[in-house]
């Protein structure tokens, strides 16, 4: 055996104290409990690891009979096990205190003393409190303080006030062009916020950081540019001696770790202490893949240019809010990182308190792909957030989840691909934009008195200009296998803006695959375009059977809807596509004014079909509880005071055709969701129709988000061009003739 081996000495880690129980084992207890060894032999081993006996001293002992090799077996065990080291000569002379606090944190007592002869550079980028209190804190570990920068520094310590001061990115830049690592900290203010750590090496720099920190503060930056400004609003900045001196250690702390070696996750976080009510909050970092400063600036863009590809996509879950290749659950957990008020896209997720108690609806913060504030229409938390709803808490929280990340991931970002050119240029590669808006002659001549009466979304906007030069971006045709183009601004919410052209949410979906996405966004287009067939033509509609159904949460549903004094049924408002769409009504029953509320659900699936339809009605339910809510938007307002079934009267059933059941549906389940995805696209080949998809899955986001686009397809909004709209109904039998333009509904869908 080698010497040097022979002459360490094994010992309990100093952060454990131990008990031998003679013949039985050991006990070790430290701060966090009590771990028990058992067995005869580690009694009689234990009780040699008192630091007196070195590695030979144990050999030659043979503790409970066992021979060299069962001895340094069952050492190997106990060193691997984190609860003994072997210690020399040298690490007696440190302090015990401080070796018991480098064994918790599995730190040789070596590498803990080279820490101790580190140099730090310490550089203020604007910071007027807490500098001279973190130089001090530093200096009393004992390391070599540098005051500004310093390319032969073993680290970078940064202060300031605020994280995204603009001076950070010089910063950055510096250290990684030096190839040295540095640490972010904030220690002023009434929360204290300490690092990453951000190495030269690894992706992840403080622009990626900066990227996240932004997107919380969207309110500042708008009033920033109102005001000629850039960069974030100086603030006052609280502290106190005790939080300076507080602060300036807990990050002194911080650099010894690591100087000293020990690494863990947490260092890619940021760590925010609340110094008001001592919590604490942990936010990861993760690296942006398509960052130019240390990523690939041309990821995302890159994208737009590749077909896209449906693979095999299994599905796994066929409950909740449809079939998805992956569990609700695993969507939760894989995606939970990107919910942070820091570094995160959503500040948080959370019920939402304005639903009875038997609603499952969840809110997940500002809707991004709203460049609007204050809109209080009829969807007036839908509208202004981010929601979702379920069978389940889980399906609605995974549901908030997604419609956040895909809210996020269809916004404009600069990344894009674009290409600047004119309807006339691009040829037949260019889809005209009036085969997707779909507005009729007659309401660009009328659009002056119609505007200033409706609400945002059932505006008509200019004309489109085929000679304007403007943006646009190619999608992929899953119908003809080619990129076909549309304008960006239709594509992205907030692209550079085109008079004539905005985007909406309409066929935007997020999936846990691909495939599902694009099921989704399908389906969403699918239901629209049913509803607006039924309720431009007033068209009367079958009922659907809930008793037919045999669930029990429809009879529990109707029960809680009884005691709040309404009443719910379902219609089937199925269309051309064969595709089940239902529309859920509820209206008051137990006093004037009825406040009709409205659900609609769309899947191959009747049975999800109805889930969704019930649950978007549960989630909307609040406005029609409330008397005293007026939303802004005239037409719902007009809707909620005087719409009823009387003078509404395709809102009930048709009694005249039988109620429709499950079976009446014809649904074929299929295992994979590609195979979904295909015949869907068959479907709508075949009425003419083709299936067009933009991928806008951001690399570092990860989660699979597409726009789905479907020419010729309505919206539920105001869109009365020749088409669908006229001619469905009369090629199903339910109208003679089509449906004159002036008799229309003249109430827009609102929701």
């Amino acid at each position: 055996m080698d010497g040097g081996v022979a002459a360490r000495v094994p010992v309990f880690k100093s952060h454990l104290r131990a008990e031998v129980n003679e013949g039985e084992g050991a006990y070790l207890f430290s701060e966090h409990g009590v771990t028990a060894l058992r067995g005869a032999r580690i009694a009689s081993l234990a009780a040699l690891l008192d630091g007196n006996h070195d590695f030979g001293d144990l050999l030659r002992a043979q503790p409970g009979g066992m021979d060299a090799d069962q001895v340094t077996n069952l050492i190997g065990q106990l060193v691997d096990a984190g609860l003994v080291s072997l210690r020399t000569p040298e690490d007696s002379e440190v302090d015990e205190q401080a070796q018991a606090y480098w064994d918790a944190c599995g730190v040789a007592a070596a590498d803990a003393a080279r820490a101790a002869v580190a140099t730090v550079a310490l550089v203020g980028v604007n910071a007027t409190t807490g500098l001279a209190q973190v130089e001090k804190a530093l200096r009393e570990t004992g390391v070599d303080v540098h005051s500004g920068p310093s390319a032969t520094a073993d680290l970078t310590v940064v202060i300031c006030e605020d994280y995204l001061d603009p001076g950070l990115a010089a910063v950055d830049a510096a250290q990684r062009a030096m190839g040295k690592p540095w640490l972010l900290a904030k220690p002023a203010g009434t929360r204290v916020w300490l690092g990453p750590f951000f190495e030269a090496d690894q992706p992840g720099c403080w622009h990626c950081l900066s990227n996240r920190l932004w997107g919380h503060r969207h309110a500042e930056a708008c009033v920033q540019a109102s005001l000629g400004r850039q960069g974030p609003a100086s603030r006052p900045v609280p502290s106190l001696p005790p939080l300076a001196a507080a602060a300036g250690h807990l990050i002194a702390l911080e650099v010894t770790k690591w100087l000293a070696g020990h690494r863990y996750p947490g260092q890619r976080s940021v760590w925010t202490f609340d110094t008001q009510d001592f919590e604490g909050s942990r936010h990861e970092l993760r690296a942006r893949p398509q960052c130019a400063n240390c990523g690939d600036a041309a990821l995302f863009t890159s994208r737009a240019c590749k077909p896209v590809q449906l693979n095999p996509a299994r599905k796994a879950s066929s409950s909740g809010g449809g079939h998805r290749t992956l569990m609700p659950a695993q969507v939760l957990d894989r995606y939970r990182h990107l919910v942070s008020p820091v570094t995160g896209i959503i500040k948080e997720i959370k019920q939402d308190p304005n639903v009875p108690a038997f609603i499952n609806a969840y809110r997940s913060g500002v809707n991004v792909s709203r460049n609007v504030t204050g809109l209080n229409a009829f969807r007036a938390n839908l509208r202004s957030e981010n929601g979702g709803k379920g069978l389940t808490p889980l399906d609605a929280e995974v549901g908030a989840l997604c419609e956040a990340i895909e809210r996020f991931s269809g916004t404009f970002q600069g990344d894009e691909f674009r290409i600047r050119a004119s309807f006339r240029a691009l040829g037949e590669l260019a889809m005209h934009p009036n085969d997707c808006l779909l507005f009729d002659e007659r309401q660009y001549a009328t659009r002056e008195s119609w505007n200033p009466r409706r609400s945002p979304f059932n505006h008509v906007g200019e004309p489109f200009d085929e000679d304007e030069v403007t943006d646009w971006t190619p999608l992929w045709s899953i119908t003809e296998g080619r990129h076909r183009m549309l304008p960006t601004a239709m594509l992205y919410f907030g692209a550079p803006p085109n008079r004539s052209l905005s985007a909406d949410s309409n066929g935007n979906a997020a999936g846990s695959s691909l495939e599902d996405a694009i099921l989704q966004g399908t389906l969403e287009l699918v239901e629209r375009d049913a509803v607006a067939i039924w309720w431009y033509n007033r068209l009367r509609l079958p009922e659907v059977d809930l008793d037919a159904f045999a669930e029990p949460w429809l009879t529990e549903l109707r029960e809680h809807y009884a005691r709040l004094g309404r009443e719910v049924w379902v219609l089937d408002a199925t269309a051309d596509l064969g595709t089940p769409v239902m529309v859920a009504v509820s209206r008051r029953i137990d006093r004037p004014g009825e406040r009709i509320m409205l659900g609609f659900g769309a899947h191959l699936d009747p049975r999800t079909a109805l889930r969704r339809a019930l649950t978007e009605l549960n989630q909307l339910l609040p406005g029609g509880l409330d008397d005293s809510f007026q939303p802004e938007d005239p037409d719902a307002a007009a809707w909620l005071g005087g719409a009823t079934v009387a003078n509404q009267p395709y809102l009930r059933p048709d009694e005249t055709v039988p109620a429709r059941g499950p079976a009446d549906f014809g649904y074929v389940p299929r295992e994979d969701v590609r195979e979904d995805v295909d015949a869907l696209a068959a479907l709508l080949a075949e009425r003419g129709l083709e299936l067009l998809v933009l991928d806008q899955t951001r690399p570092d986001i990860g989660l699979p988000v597409v726009k789905v686009v479907i020419p010729g397809i309505r919206h539920f909004w105001a869109r009365f061009a020749p088409g669908r709209l006229f001619d469905v109904p009369v090629r199903l039998g339910r109208l003679s003739a089509p449906t004159p333009y002036h008799q229309l509904n003249p109430m827009p869908l609102f929701l």
